[in-house]
């Protein structure tokens, strides 16, 4: 029965926008599911569903996965809005940001997790990047140049 009902939720929650437990657990009341408020609250914790700000400015649940898929879009979105070229040498990258921007560029940097890059630094307006290879900087060179168009 649980397991059945923790897929009801998954599902539900994929489908439709959900903002509260008490919304969800009217819904499952609505499909034959007998639940309180702290079974509700239960299953929320053990499928690690979070709360997230939808692209209409509102609070609602979703999975972990649906939320690091917004998160890579934004970090994205930002490196984009924030970097002015990029440009390799041998396994070292260079990318150049509006000044100020580097910081938040890199930070974004990091958190898409892009293979087979060693390290980064970040300054004011540069951030340097160490791969593995001279390929792997030529390909993330290739990647980067693509996001920021």
């Amino acid at each position: 029965m649980k397991k059945d009902r923790q897929a009801r939720i998954l599902e539900l929650i994929a489908r439709t926008p959900i903002e509260t437990q008490e919304d969800l657990q009217k819904k499952l009341q609505s499909l034959g599911y007998d639940v309180t408020q702290a079974t509700v609250s239960r299953d929320i914790k053990e499928l690690r569903i979070v709360k997230m700000l939808d692209s209409n400015g509102v609070y609602r649940y979703a999975t972990s996965n649906q939320s690091s898929k917004t998160s890579n879009l934004k970090h994205r979105e930002i490196f984009n809005h924030s970097a002015v070229s990029v440009c390799y040498a041998m396994n070292d990258v260079v990318i150049k940001c509006h000044p100020g921007m580097a910081q938040g560029a890199c930070a974004c940097l990091d958190m898409m997790n892009c293979q087979n890059v060693l390290g980064t630094l970040a300054g004011d307006d540069t951030i340097f990047v160490i791969t593995k290879s001279e390929a792997d900087a030529k390909a993330l060179t290739e990647m980067l140049s693509a996001l920021i168009g």
